[in-house]
Order: structure tokens, then C-alpha cells, then sequence
């Protein structure tokens, strides 16, 4: 999962003009070159086992008092140990989640869209209208998870609904082409996600890794889950009580990977404040935490987060 767009940004789409991937296409010469000549002591990723995510029933939710408050005391939990989980009966049909990935088959490797743009295309294509469909459905989602992990925290997520706008929350879309250099080559770099919470679709092909108790494992795929991840906003705002936990994508030497990523999002101006105090962190806005990222990135080559935000004291 990417860290969350600039909200400036309009819709991105790769070139097209080549049937490769850009990237794909640009490096093809070097891919074959090493996977022929590659070193015997070239860096090797270990081979970690697969393990599943905390899976979510979110049908409890629709029961009685004890099937949905034990469902929220699940989906707190997972925040707080894993900052990941996974969630099923979450309203998004099959057939849409394969609509979806058959539609990015003519993408090239990625493009984000707002979810104001979404919602406004009036379905002037099939993909406009698989998405809209998507992204309807999977913002009312990211609210609902919302409002149940601020309900956790004695709070009401009143703040969340009233900064987290159409024009400021965003889908990604990504397709990760087959690297003959995989696991030596990640998809997507350990990072964390710069929002509230993300809510992704991964494919049968997998690649997702995270850190538990301070070692990569891999998450097992599940074509018919979401996965949801907490973002660092949320983990200032709980004051370090729910998980922004580092992952990555490590690229699959054979197939195609696609993956769709929906990122809550508040407007630049809103000022994250922690909800407990003392607090760990210091008041900042959106707006100040993406720039000082995008700061680090450029000068150190890697994004340092929350930890630039501490209270002195921490």
C-alpha cells in the first residue's frame, strides 16, 4: 500500500504508448542481463511463510449488542496488535472486486483518482462505473471502521467525517508487472501510509509484507477480503494506541500483480492533535506532515514519519 497522493495531483496514468509497462519496458535489457549473470552472493530476501491477517466478519455488526460489540472489540484489537487486519461480508460483491481487476488489465503500472472525480463521472465508461460502484462502497466503509476505532477510543469520529471529504480521500490502482529480479526487487518500498486508514484489494498473487514483532512476514492472500491498515494520523490521534505498522510489495518473478488501494484522507489544513493526553506527539496539519515527508524523501532518500513530531519528552 502507497502513501496517500498529493491531493494537487490529478489523475496519473502512465504512458501508454508501449504495450510494456514503462518501467518494465525501460529496464527489460538490465532484467535479463542479471537474471543470467546475477552474482551468487546477490542480496536474497529470506523466505518467509505466509500468514494470515486477523480475519473480520463484519456481518456481526448487523447482529445483536454482543456479536457487534465483540466485532468491534476484534477490529480495535487488531489496531492496536497488528495495525492490520483483514475484513470480509464488508458489502463489496465479488463480481465488482473482479470487474475491477479484469478493467486494470488495459492500465499501464498505476493511476490514483480522486474520490470527488469518481463519484462525478456519471459512469461515462465501464471502468467509471466499476469504479464508482467501488469507491462508493468502500468510502462508506473506511468511515464505518473509523467510527468504530474512534468509538473505542470514548470518542466520536465527528472530526474524521468533517475533514475526510470526497475531494481529499483517493483510490490508487497499481499493477505490479512480473520482475525477473523477484524478491531482490520490491514493488512498493517499506513504507508507512500517511492517512487515516487504507483499505486494500489485493489479488490471488500476493506480495503484501509487514512488520510483527519486529520481523517482515508475509500476509496470505484472500481475493475475497479487504485488508485494512491503519495510517499514521490515526496512530497520532489514538496517541500511539492504534499501529502504523511499516509494509512493503515484493514483486513476483512470473505474474502480474494488482492491487486497488482506498486512502482516508483529510484536507491539508486539518491539524491532527493527539485525543489522550499527555500527548506523544505535537499539534500539526496535514498539510506540515506531507511536506516535512516529502522533504526526508528527497534529502534522505526515505520517509521518517511521526517520529519527527514527537513532544521533546518522547
Amino acid at each position: 500500500m502507497m502513501n496517500a497522493p498529493d491531493h494537487t495531483d490529478q489523475r496519473v496514468r502512465m504512458d501508454e504508448s508501449s504495450p510494456d509497462p514503462p518501467f518494465q519496458e525501460t529496464y527489460k535489457t538490465l532484467f535479463n542481463n542479471l537474471t543470467q549473470t546475477a552474482p551468487k552472493n546477490f542480496p536474497q530476501f529470506s523466505v518467509m511463510e505466509e500468514i494470515e491477517l486477523p480475519l473480520i466478519d463484519l456481518n456481526k455488526l448487523d447482529l445483536g449488542d454482543s456479536e457487534r460489540e465483540s466485532c468491534k472489540k476484534q477490529i480495535a484489537r487488531a489496531s492496536q496488535e497488528w495495525g492490520f487486519f483483514q475484513v470480509i461480508n464488508h458489502g463489496i460483491s465479488v463480481e465488482i472486486l473482479e470487474k475491477m481487476r479484469r478493467e486494470q488489465l488495459s492500465w499501464s503500472e498505476a493511476f490514483h483518482v480522486s474520490l470527488s472525480d469518481i463519484l462525478g463521472s456519471d459512469g461515462l465508461d465501464n471502468l467509471s462505473s466499476t469504479m464508482e460502484q467501488y469507491a462508493t462502497t468502500v468510502s462508506e466503509l473506511a468511515q464505518k471502521l473509523a467510527d468504530i476505532l474512534a468509538e473505542k477510543m470514548g470518542h466520536k469520529s465527528v472530526f474524521i467525517k468533517e475533514t475526510c471529504l470526497p475531494s481529499t480521500c483517493y483510490l490508487r490502482m497499481n499493477r505490479y508487472p512480473p520482475c525477473p529480479m523477484s524478491p531482490q526487487m520490491f514493488g512498493i518500498m517499506p513504507h508507512t501510509d500517511s492517512d487515516f486508514l487504507t483499505v486494500l484489494h489485493q489479488d490471488h498473487i500476493g506480495g503484501l509484507q509487514l512488520v510483527k514483532d519486529g520481523k517482515w512476514i508475509a500476509v496470505k492472500p484472500n481475493p475475497k477480503a479487504l485488508i485494512i491498515n491503519i495510517g499514521d494520523l490515526f496512530q497520532a490521534w489514538s496517541n500511539n494506541v492504534y499501529k502504523s505498522v511499516e509494509h512493503r510489495v515484493v514483486a513476483n518473478e512470473l505474474k502480474e500483480r494488482y492491487s486497488t488501494a482506498y486512502f482516508l484522507c483529510p484536507s491539508y489544513d486539518t491539524v491532527i492533535q493527539s485525543c489522550i493526553e499527555p500527548s506523544v506527539y505535537k499539534r500539526f496539519s496535514f498539510g506540515e506532515y506531507r511536506q516535512q515527508v516529502q522533504e526526508d524523501v528527497k534529502c534522505l532518500g526515505y520517509k521518517i514519519g511521526l517520529p519527527r513530531f514527537l513532544v521533546p519528552s518522547h
